[in-house]
């Protein structure tokens, strides 16, 4: 990930606990991220969720992944019944 410190806004960490709703309210209305810091260096990255920016829903994806049921049978499979199941080696 990277910061771009300059361009986002800064919040000091206690300010951020005393006003967080209004904070968060903030990121959600204008989307813009905000960096939350302690001792001047980055703590966390404040940002609108990735579905509520693209307008992804939820199911979007119903019925894209296809079901495979066949049986993988392992290239071992034959050494494997020809012994006695154990897996001695001999």
């Amino acid at each position: 990930m990277t910061w771009y410190v300059w361009a986002m806004k800064t919040m000091r960490v206690s300010e951020f606990k005393a006003k967080c709703i209004g904070a968060l309210k903030g990121v959600s209305r204008g989307g813009e991220p905000l960096l939350v810091t302690l001792r001047g260096a980055p703590l966390a990255e404040v940002r609108r969720p990735e579905a509520a920016r693209a307008g992804v829903r939820l199911g979007a994806q119903r019925g894209a992944i296809i079901e495979d049921t066949g049986i993988a049978v392992p290239p071992f499979a034959e050494d494997w019944a020809e012994g006695d199941g154990r897996g001695d080696v001999s």
